[in-house]
């Protein structure tokens, strides 16, 4: 598997810089960022490109996650795939919870903020920007350097440092659901924009159910 080649060196500069990001954008939140979203939305941004140099540099592209051009029309209709099956998969959980007349739309519930702009804004920054940075940083890479132990540390580990390190802690089951998922997508097709669409395509999903509940 390509992101076998992770190195540690990778992994220390990724940390570095993504741990730097982290804290400059605390700071410019507890000076009183009007927007944390938007705020959020950036540092995310940021962190994408800083993730990228590193590899580039490092690795010289971007085959060291699993990423090409060649292969990028085939990971997506992969991605739709398996976000396809894993839809129906839910469907038929959730069908089987509210037999028990518990609504399955309250277990994933995200409260969305009243103004239409700021949810625009969090389709953006939550369906889009965040599910590409977080699937580059937890499978490209954490997972790319731990698969040198095999899949089941690689998928463990990657799993708990996701749920750990995501802000919604209510959702720490969903979490560990996606991170396998994300994961095993990762480990069966070889290919990054696998579990970022699948990822993306979730994230949306539970967005647009908010509107339901």
């Amino acid at each position: 598997m390509a992101a076998a080649r992770i190195d540690l060196k990778t992994l220390l500069l990724t940390l570095l810089g993504m741990t730097t990001v982290e804290f400059m954008s605390a700071g410019v939140i507890l000076l009183g960022a009007s927007n944390p979203l938007v705020v959020t939305g950036v540092v995310r941004f940021l962190e994408l490109l800083l993730m990228i140099a590193i590899l580039v540099h490092s690795d010289r592209d971007l085959a060291a996650v699993g990423l090409s051009a060649a292969t990028a029309a085939r990971g997506f209709l992969k991605g739709l795939i398996w976000a396809t099956g894993f839809g129906f998969v839910v469907a038929g959980v959730g069908l089987v919870i509210s037999l028990w007349g518990i609504n399955p739309l309250q277990l994933i519930r995200i409260p969305l903020p009243s103004d239409p702009s700021e949810i625009l804004q969090l389709f953006i920054v939550g369906g889009l920007v965040g599910p590409v940075t977080e699937e580059l940083f937890f499978r490209g890479i954490l997972y790319g350097y731990f698969r040198r132990w095999g899949i089941f540390p690689a998928l463990f580990l990657s799993t708990l440092f996701f749920v750990l390190l995501h802000p919604i802690k209510a959702l720490a089951v969903t979490q560990t659901v996606g991170g396998v998922l994300f994961a095993a997508a990762y480990e069966v097709e070889g290919n990054l924009l696998v579990p970022i669409t699948i990822h993306v395509l979730g994230n949306l999903a539970i967005f647009s159910l908010a509107f339901l509940v």
